[in-house]
């Protein structure tokens, strides 16, 4: 990835931070540690991976994206509302009675998401019906999912991943946003998924494993799962939970906390600080 794209991005991922933290404030209730982790992640997704048009979210030859780990849809939303979906304004309206935006992703009222989730481990088999109504039909669209490290001890999803590589869907990506921490605590301590990797390459899985963060390896990553013919591919993602928001990181207490005012402001000042190191190392 040349040096101008690798900038562009960055900025980007801080804009979608800065939108999350808008939105779960204005809301006052939220999930911001994993929405902040997978920031690179709708990045890169949204302005550099899939092949959508947000003048026409339909279109049935769009790229999918099936947010599993529904409860951080702040993020997948702030990187919508950059990518021209909807307005931004509408982040500060998360959670509110009539507003578009929901604690949840919604199908139906929100333009750009293509599927209602949140129940952990159903967005998987979601996107797999995707990818298989794709091969049916002879499109050409790929499938993407994200999925949480501790969302992968719900046993719907290796009956997913067998229906996968069964069915040798390689226009399915999953990505599992390894941060370390679920609402209960670490992972390794509530439900132990280790090693990951291993067990989804026994599943039938072409495995990438990644720092979450860094585009360099993002892109890699995506351009690998592209390439790979006859089965599906997973990316692992190691990323932090909280990421740049300082009191926020590889903290369990902000899995689903909102900001008070003083926090706010330290979050907005932090990542106002790091876009403006950005824009003058340009």
């Amino acid at each position: 990835m040349n040096s101008a794209d690798k900038k562009s991005l960055k900025k980007l991922a801080c804009q979608v931070r800065l939108g999350i933290i808008d939105a779960v404030y204005s809301a006052k209730s939220g999930h911001p540690g994993g929405s902040l982790s997978a920031a690179d992640i709708y990045t890169y997704l949204y302005f550099k991976e899939m092949n959508i048009d947000p003048s026409n979210p339909k279109d049935e030859n769009r790229d999918r994206f099936v947010l599993s780990k529904g409860h951080t849809c702040p993020g997948l939303y702030s990187a919508l509302s950059l990518r021209g979906y909807f307005p931004r304004e509408e982040l500060t309206k998360l959670r509110k009675v009539d507003a578009m935006l929901q604690g949840h992703p919604d199908m139906k009222g929100t333009p750009g998401v293509d599927m209602s989730s949140g129940s952990l481990g159903q967005g998987i088999s979601a996107a797999c019906g995707m990818a298989m109504a794709g091969k049916l039909d002879s499109k050409s669209y790929r499938v993407y999912t994200l999925l949480g490290d501790g969302e992968c001890e719900e046993g719907q999803v290796w009956e997913a991943c067998m229906f996968a590589a069964h069915h040798n869907l390689d226009n399915l990506c999953v990505i599992v946003d390894c941060n370390g921490l679920q609402i209960d605590g670490p992972v390794e301590e509530v439900g132990g998924i280790e090693p990951l990797d291993k067990k989804l390459e026994a599943f039938g899985f072409e495995v990438v494993k990644i720092n979450g963060h860094c585009f360099d390896e993002i892109e890699a990553a995506f351009d690998k799962a592209r390439s790979t013919s006859g089965k599906p591919t997973a990316i692992i993602a190691n990323t932090t939970k909280g990421r740049h928001v300082s009191y926020m990181e590889n903290q369990v207490g902000w899995h689903g906390s909102a900001p008070n005012e003083e926090q706010y402001n330290i979050a907005i000042k932090e990542l106002n600080d790091m876009l403006a190191k950005i824009e003058e190392d340009e």
